[in-house]
């Protein structure tokens, strides 16, 4: 009998993290699901048992984020799917955001997964094989979101170091995976889960009218099924050659074309100065 694959879950207890922990647990497989307080997790799934370990992690302390990680391989005997998943949303313009807001989004959103592949390629190098799922968002690929530009930033971020990792660790038979999540009927957009700014500057119109659009109109009514979502990557991660980057959801298309046309466009119009440049 096949033995299942040891997944390691970061912000796993809520959203589409907990969705997929409760999709790899109804599959069998082996689950290592972190949170900042383990017992939300206990709560959602249950105690430590033969499948499942639920840790309470710092995902910016690097030490903490070790010791999880050996816990896990003492707990299991390896692992095999590590999925950054942690993260919060942060708005506010470039202008309203203390340099404190912006480094507190970019610690857990972009350093807290470095601190993850810092401690788990080890591991993985080592047994010549892993998959590593980044969890980005669509506003990691199309940035055009006015009072987003830090949280974006910090998907951006993850989508470059994920092609980064891709091709630094392919010789060793582990993949990498940046995934671009759309909108997902998840609490992300509650005002429990996104953080505001302290220091609001109102002449900042179109920033407040889509900030609001998103917590009180779109919140909600998200298109995208979580259980399904995570159903999604569990078939990539059982794929022999999967991609390097995912769109997750209905709706993510319409940004890839948009981005690509706007692109191509400026390219187009401005070709004259770019070429301007060659002696």
């Amino acid at each position: 009998m096949e033995t299942k694959k040891v997944w390691f879950i970061t912000g796993a207890s809520k959203g589409l993290g907990l969705a997929l922990v409760k999709k790899l647990l109804e599959k069998n497989y082996r689950v290592v699901a972190t949170s900042r307080n383990s017992q939300s997790l206990i709560s959602e799934i249950g105690e430590t048992s033969e499948n499942f370990l639920p840790l309470e992690v710092n995902l910016t302390d690097n030490e903490d984020v070790k010791a999880a990680i050996s816990k896990s391989i003492d707990h299991f005997g390896r692992l095999d799917v590590i999925v950054n998943n942690a993260g919060y949303g942060q708005i506010g313009t470039l202008e309203e955001l203390t340099d404190k807001e912006a480094r507190a989004n970019f610690d857990i959103n972009v350093f807290g997964t470095l601190n993850v592949i810092r401690n788990a390629m080890p591991h993985l190098r080592e047994q010549r094989s892993g998959h590593i799922f980044n969890i980005s968002s669509i506003g990691g690929y199309s940035g055009n979101f006015p009072g987003w530009g830090i949280y974006c930033s910090t998907k951006f971020a993850v989508a470059g170091l994920t092609e980064a990792l891709a091709e630094e660790i392919k010789d060793f038979g582990v993949k990498a995976t940046v995934v671009y999540p759309g909108y997902f009927r998840t609490d992300f957009l509650s005002k429990d889960s996104i953080k505001t700014p302290e220091n609001v500057i109102q002449e900042y119109e179109t920033a407040r009218n889509s900030e609001q659009s998103h917590l009180d109109e779109i919140n909600g009514n998200q298109p995208n099924d979580p259980g399904k979502g995570a159903e999604a990557l569990i078939a990539i991660s059982e794929e022999q050659n999967p991609p390097v980057h995912f769109l997750l959801g209905s709706g993510t298309s319409d940004f890839l074309d948009n981005k690509i046309k706007i692109i191509t466009d400026d390219a187009e119009k401005w070709e004259n100065l770019t070429l301007s440049t060659v002696i």
